[in-house]
């Protein structure tokens, strides 16, 4: 892995790999080769969500996918989600080993925790690493807002 560049989430760090690029709704890609991007979750993600624990897709390798599109479900300890394709394309692989057992996201959120590959991306809407950084400056603000307000709910 390259350097990286850290956001601060309070108290605790997201780290961010400067080889890669993210999505908006907290993907990182790395370009495989031959058109093809590996997708994962950010560290900003998977701290956000805690303790990942339940994953299950509702789409298949082979399958077109459109960027937001719902693929599937996620459970964590701090939520339970769809889960959104970071960026249109055909979907190529889902990673098994997350599919056994999702702690590896938790565990290894950069490699051996990668979710999907996809190929025919376009790259275009995906973000670089500083880029990504000033978008989580501006969500950490809202995610603030919004739970300083359900504390004061």
């Amino acid at each position: 892995m390259s350097q990286s560049l850290v956001f601060w989430m309070g108290q605790f760090e997201a780290e961010l790999p400067t080889d890669r690029l993210y999505s908006k709704n907290h993907f990182w890609a790395i370009d495989q080769g031959a058109g093809r991007f590996r997708f994962g979750f950010s560290a900003y993600a998977v701290r956000l969500l805690q303790d990942i624990y339940f994953l299950e897709f509702s789409v298949e390798p082979g399958m077109a996918i459109e960027s937001r599109q719902e693929i599937g479900s996620i459970e964590s300890k701090k939520a339970e989600s769809g889960l959104y394709a970071p960026s249109g394309g055909v979907l190529e692989a889902i990673n098994p080993e997350v599919l056994r057992d999702p702690g590896a996201i938790n565990v290894d959120k950069y490699g051996d925790g990668w979710l999907i590959e996809v190929s025919s991306v376009d790259p275009q809407p995906l973000l670089n690493p500083q880029r990504y950084c000033e978008h989580l400056a501006e969500a950490w603000e809202v995610a603030q807002r919004t739970i300083k307000g359900q504390a004061n709910a």
